[in-house]
């Protein structure tokens, strides 16, 4: 079954999501002295740059797993018409992305329930609370 893909509202920071990191103050002090030095913008400039560099140093790895793990990369976008149509066929769905899944707001819990077999996601999902609640024991 063929998701379609649909610009989604934009969210306020754009398409990231926060994460909040422990670093000992001897690294932190390293990270200052560089942003301070010129060498990066601020500390997130110097944090995001050093995990692309690590993402890009396993590619390879990274690449072939995803491969191996049949994992969609990217934006999978599931609408309310994608999972009726799955339901109509007698497919159930399973939903592995490495990215962000998202289901649309008009899918209820029981089109979710009776159409989504597994949720796999690597990144983040976006679905109304009452769908993660109905696909919590689906979710890993």
């Amino acid at each position: 079954m063929a998701s379609t893909l649909h610009e989604l509202r934009p969210r306020a920071g754009g398409d990231t999501e926060k994460v909040t990191i422990n670093l000992g103050y001897v690294d932190l002090g390293h990270i200052d002295l560089l942003v301070q030095d010129g060498f990066y913008s601020n500390r997130t400039d110097f944090i995001r740059t050093a995990i692309r560099n690590q993402i890009e140093r396993h590619a390879d790895a990274a690449r072939l797993s995803v491969a191996r793990k049949s994992l969609d990369l990217g934006l999978r976008h599931y609408s309310r018409e994608d999972l009726e149509a799955a339901q109509e066929a007698g497919q159930t769905l399973h939903i592995r992305v490495l990215g962000l899944a998202s289901i649309a707001a008009d899918v209820s819990p029981e089109l979710a329930r009776a159409t989504i077999a597994s949720v796999s996601v690597l990144g983040a999902l976006q679905a109304s609370a009452a769908v993660k609640a109905a696909l919590a024991d689906r979710t890993r």
